[in-house]
């Protein structure tokens, strides 16, 4: 009896030397640091995007024969921002750091790093804002959590929870956002770091309130799919089968991506003359193939809701896939998930010009999943965010095709330190 009670005087003492014990509710500190992070990450991605959309209309206005000048220019302006800046590295640097660094990412690059891609994205660069976003507001998780005293795991976490707050800014789907940013880093096991999927998940709701307060855009898809009626049980096996052409879409993409690595590799320049040669490149062909240039956000509503031939739509496919990986490989900066999105919705018209009973908005996005899967080697997550993205509510589909261009995609991934293991 006498111990009972001394066990519960000390439990009692010890509870009102930890206030936050007396709280009946899950809620800790902890979700108030996840909340800043989610704020801050959409106060970053929204300040960026607001910039972003600001430069590109401005220099939207040059068309023709003079993209090509301009977008030359717009490399080896980034490129010589990169050489005074220092170089902020692409995905593979910083999924090493997540592996290896503790999940630290290093704040002081993020200079670089917004200005670069800034110009790089609103000149008409294939690739979009979500990678450059990531590492920014990954990175201020970084220093948040170091500033006040975490260490080890709480550090991943935190940091974590700040690329996963960039990626829903710009997705739009928190949950979807979430496991991506767990996914890509280790498509093997995607609960590898499950301790930080709380912490990502509230960080992602809030930064995606502040985004949209921020940036005005409306809630609901990004595009405007004709609807999908009548669902049967048959769609599966046409998911499967569509997907199959989104898996050798993704073969193909890595072997452009490798090639021009390759010969970018070859060339012993400065980065700013590299990045001048990629702008070059990249202007030529958005000379002579318009909907080539930028990174495909509005893009895809434009061939969404145009008319062109099956002929175009193939050129359209092939030299978007160029477009992307001379743009990754050349040393311009940004993500290449959303135009791979692009590019899987153009591969799905393809597909209905020959197919032109099936439906439309199945075949696109079962294309999408499939591509983005094979290359990002997120089945998972690419799930969730293309039914957020895209309105197809019925998601079933979507898991099958997703599955099938994860499975076929090369073994060695394109993000190769994908591969990595925690030392």
């Amino acid at each position: 009896m006498k111990h009972s009670t001394s066990k519960k005087i000390f439990e009692l003492r010890h509870t009102l030397k930890n206030p936050l014990k007396i709280n009946p509710f899950v809620y800790n500190k902890d979700f108030l640091l996840w909340t800043i992070i989610g704020i801050i990450g959409g106060i970053i991605s929204g300040g960026y995007w607001i910039v972003l959309e600001h430069i590109t209309t401005v220099l939207k206005i040059i068309e023709g024969i003079f993209v090509i000048p301009l977008m030359t220019i717009a490399g080896l302006a980034a490129g010589l921002i990169i050489y005074k800046l220092g170089d902020p590295g692409e995905i593979d640097l910083m999924v090493d750091n997540i592996h290896f660094k503790g999940g630290r990412l290093n704040p002081k690059s993020n200079p670089s790093m917004i200005l670069s891609s800034l110009i790089c994205i609103a000149s008409g660069g294939s690739l979009g804002p979500e990678a450059p976003l990531v590492q920014v507001v990954g990175s201020t998780g970084t220093y948040i959590s170091r500033k006040l005293g975490y260490k080890g795991e709480d550090v991943r976490s935190i940091t974590i929870a700040g690329m996963a707050s960039a990626f829903t800014a710009l997705f739009g789907a928190p949950l979807g956002g979430s496991l991506f940013a767990l996914e890509i880093l280790d498509h093997k096991h995607v609960t590898k770091y499950y301790k930080a999927f709380m912490p990502a998940l509230v960080a992602s709701c809030a930064s995606y309130l502040v985004f949209v307060l921020i940036t005005h855009l409306n809630l609901g898809p990004a595009w405007n799919f004709p609807p999908y009626k009548n669902p049967k049980i048959w769609d599966i096996f046409y998911a499967v089968a569509y997907s199959l052409a989104g898996a050798a879409t993704g073969w193909l993409f890595t072997l452009f991506i490798k090639s021009f690595k390759l010969l970018f590799n070859k060339i012993s320049l400065a980065i700013y003359y590299k990045l001048a040669l990629g702008g070059f490149l990249l202007g030529t062909i958005a000379y002579f193939i318009p909907l080539t240039r930028y990174f495909g956000h509005e893009q895809l509503t434009a061939v969404l809701s145009g008319s062109f031939t099956i002929q175009f739509l193939c050129l359209l496919l092939i030299m978007k896939l160029i477009a992307i990986a001379i743009t990754a490989t050349s040393g311009w900066r940004g993500g290449f998930i959303i135009p791979l999105l692009f590019a899987g919705t153009v591969l799905g018209l393809v597909i209905y010009h020959l197919f032109p009973g099936q439906n439309l908005t199945l075949i696109t996005v079962c294309c999408m999943a499939a591509l983005n899967a094979s290359v990002t080697r997120t089945p998972v997550s690419i799930t969730i965010l293309l039914g957020a993205m895209t309105g197809f509510q019925n998601i079933v589909p979507i898991i099958f095709a997703s599955l099938t261009g994860y499975f076929l995609a090369p073994k060695s991934p394109l993000i190769h330190a994908q591969m990595g293991m925690d030392k």
